[in-house]
Formats: structure tokens, sequence, C-alpha cells
């Protein structure tokens, strides 16, 4: 069978490493910007598919059917962000009888609207966010909803996702112009305005639950991964697991991710997301993401598991079958080194990256694209490497093995966010691992750092 890789970067290479383990053949694409990239070299075979813009190449789905036609693939792996869960990139696939590595398009399509599916999800016995009763079309209706649950609220776009598409509203007064600025960012984002109301939890940790279900309804769901490090709504570190969660709460945590699973009718790998309050026993579920996502190495080196060959694996009908490894005390964490300037405010940055060693040794694993002298640009997504460390000897080991592989990490020509990794190792609240702090950590502990 040949796959075709619709996406670059670390994903691209990620699932063309498996495919050939695999025995499978791949075909990539990629953008006139990228006709050097290192997932190009890898594959079998590799397609143009346009300029550099992503709705001129990566987004378009015309130009990556086409590549896909022509290369003879019998299958399409999306990797992630991208067209990755986009329902008419599925169904295209499926009509032109390729199998799409991902749920079935349709599905995705029933999966679309964010609010549908909370009510889905809730009406199969799982807690979700309490929030507005209905999908909001003004500011009048916002308000009336917010009668129930008070301020501060979070507006969010209804077909919202990757953290964006989310408005926070402290007072009622705020809400009039807000709803309307959330409106046209959203139709001007996503294409749809529909929004709906959700109460801030503003003490809530971001937890994670890795599931699988395959074409027979049989359901998995693997350890925890938290994901509560975050800025502006977007992941910076994630870890497996969460240090707050014990057994007990854990078993009920990854049930409800399995009901939700089936409540949606998925049949591939997703990820369940919910809100953790300080009890460490009370969750809610927020959302589903239907693809592999970003952070799948952290349960893949808990558990020794390949979520991508087991993607794969789903999609072509076979049964579920997995053997992950005990628990214990293991423990993993993954820094995601962005091309941002941290004393800079995170601003993104390209260049061409005059040296590059990476990290190594056993425990440490290291998913990049990076090689020396290969021009970076800022036309796609600031993730440049992820860094995964490891240890059968708990949280604490694993720390220390991420501090010693971000110490050896070296990447010049371009600024990384190497240096905020290596400050958040240090930090006491986050490597004590018994003090609490929430998704809004960040906020007040970046303005206390300076980096060079």
């Amino acid at each position: 069978m040949k796959v075709l890789v619709a996406n670059r970067g670390e994903i691209a290479i990620r699932v063309i490493r498996a495919l050939k383990e695999l025995g499978l053949s791949s075909a990539a694409v990629y953008s006139q910007e990228d006709k050097d990239s290192q997932h190009v070299r890898m594959a079998d075979e590799a397609w143009c598919i346009g300029p550099a813009p992503a709705k001129e190449s990566y987004l378009n789905i015309g130009r990556v059917l086409t590549a896909a036609r022509l290369s003879g693939a019998q299958a399409v792996h999306p990797g992630y962000g991208f067209l990755a869960e986009n329902d008419r990139f599925a169904t295209s696939c499926e009509e032109a009888g390729m199998v799409f590595i991902g749920p079935k398009g349709s599905v995705m399509a029933s999966l679309a609207n964010k609010f549908a599916t909370k009510e889905i999800v809730r009406k199969a016995g799982v807690p979700v966010i309490p929030g507005s009763t209905r999908a909001l079309t003004s500011a009048g209706e916002a308000l009336e909803e917010t009668r129930s649950m008070g301020f501060p609220v979070l507006l969010k776009a209804s077909f919202g996702g990757g953290g964006r598409g989310i408005t926070l509203v402290k007072t009622p007064e705020e809400l009039p112009r807000a709803f309307d600025m959330a409106q046209a960012e959203s139709k001007a984002a996503f294409g749809q305005d529909g929004l709906y109301l959700e109460k801030l939890l503003h003490d809530a940790r971001h937890v994670e639950v890795q599931v699988a279900r395959d074409l027979k309804g049989r359901v998995e769901a693997f350890v925890e991964r938290d994901c509560t490090i975050q800025r502006r709504n977007q992941k910076l570190l994630e870890e497996s697991p969460s240090p707050f969660i014990d057994q007990a709460a854990r078993a009920k945590l990854l049930e409800a991710a399995g009901r939700a699973m089936d409540a949606c009718q998925l049949t591939t790998l997703c990820t369940v997301e919910f809100l953790l309050l300080p009890d460490t026993k009370t969750f809610y579920f927020m959302e589903i993401n239907k693809r592999i996502q970003v952070e799948h190495p952290v349960t893949e080196e808990l558990l020794g598991l390949d979520l991508i060959r087991l993607q794969i694996a789903i999609a072509v009908g076979e049964p579920l079958t997995t053997a992950p490894l005990a628990l214990g005390a293991r423990h993993a964490i993954e820094a995601r080194i962005n091309a941002e300037d941290p004393a800079q405010g995170f601003l993104p940055g390209e260049g061409t990256v005059l040296k590059c060693a990476l990290p190594g040794g056993p425990g440490v694993r290291v998913d990049t694209f990076l090689t020396p002298y290969m021009t970076l640009a800022t036309s796609y997504d600031s993730l440049v490497a992820k860094i995964i460390a490891v240890s059968p000897l708990g949280r604490p080991a694993a720390i220390a093995k991420m501090r010693g592989a971000l110490g050896e990490l070296l990447i010049e020509g371009i600024p990384t966010t190497t240096g905020f990794h290596q400050r958040l190792m240090e930090d006491p609240v986050f490597s004590g691992g018994r003090q609490w702090f929430n998704i809004r950590y960040l906020e007040t502990w970046l303005p206390q750092q300076r980096f060079n």
C-alpha cells in the first residue's frame, strides 16, 4: 500500500518513518518553500502542490488530492493541522477510493460544531463545562444565558480549534462589544459565526486522554497527559501522567474519555480534553480532537506504543490490540521548541540554521525537521522540534533528564524557546509537582523572568 502524507515538518517525517517500518510506500507533498525539506528527501516520492502560502498548497484540497491520484496512493495520512480535521477533505479521499487515516468524513462533519459535540457528550453522561444551553446568535441571547452562570465567561467559536476563537468576557458591560468582535473573528477564521458560552473555571488544569476506537467499536483509553503549561491557549509543554491525578481519579477520567469516544462514534485515534479542578477528582469535558496530536510522543514514550502505526491499523480495519507498558513510576515530558524569542514576547523568527546539535542518550527523543544551513521562514507554524524525556524512576528523574537534554540542544541562526524551557525546569512550583497551579500560571510567571 502507498500512503500520501498530506503534511510537512516533523509530523510528516514521523509518519514516513512509521510507513517505512511497516514496509509501506510513502508519497510526500511539499510547497515550493519546502522543496529542500527533510520530509521530501525521506519519502519514496514527492509532489509539489504549490507556492508557500498554505491556502495555495497544504490547505488546497484539490491540489493535495491531485497529488494523491497521480502518485497512485491508496491511503492518505493528514498529520495534524492543515486538513487533518477537514471533513470535506476526508470525504473527498473516501469518494476517490482512498483510505483516510482518521475519522470518516461524515462523522467529522457531525462533530464540527463544538457546541453540538458537547451536547452529544453530555447526553452520554460525561460531565461538561457549565455553559449556554443553545448556540448563540446575538449578544442579547448571550446575556440571558449568563444569568444562570454569572461572570466571567468565555465566548467560544462553535467551529474554532487549536486554542483559537476564545474571548474572555469579565463583565456584562463588555459582552455586546466582545460578542460582535468574536463573531466577526470566527467568521473570518473559521467561515462560521456561531458562538457559545462557557463558565470560566479560574483554577483548572488542562488534562487530556488519548483514546483509540476500532471499526468494531472496541475502545482503549491510555494514561492522561497534563497540558497545563500554556501561553495564550497554546500548549508549550506536556507531561504524563499528571502529577495531580491518583489511580482512582484516573480510572474515572479514562472511562469518561472512552464514553465520549463511543458517543461520538469515532473510529480512529483521538484525544479527549478535560479541565481538572483543584479537588483533583472533578473534571469537565472540553472538546475532542479528531487527529493525531503534536504531543503524542509523550504517550508513546511513557507506554512503549507507536500511535501512528496504531492509527494506520485502525484505518485499514485491523482490531484494536495494544500492549502498553505498566505505568509504575514511569514519567514522560515533552518540551515544544518553537522558533520564537521569549525575550521579545515570543515573537516568531526566521533565518538560516547555522548550527543544529541535538541531544541524545537513554530516555531522550527528538522529533524535528531542522538540518544545518536550512532556511526557516514564518510561513507556517513555529514548532521546529520536540524534546521528549522519559524515566522509569519518576517525575523528578524525568525533569533532570529534560534539563540535561535542553542543555545539550544547540540551535543557532534562529530564535528558539529553549531558554524558556530551561528556566521552567528550574521553577520550584513546576518542578516540585505538589503545589497546584492552573492554565494561567504563565501569565504571572513570565513577567518575572528575564530571557537573553
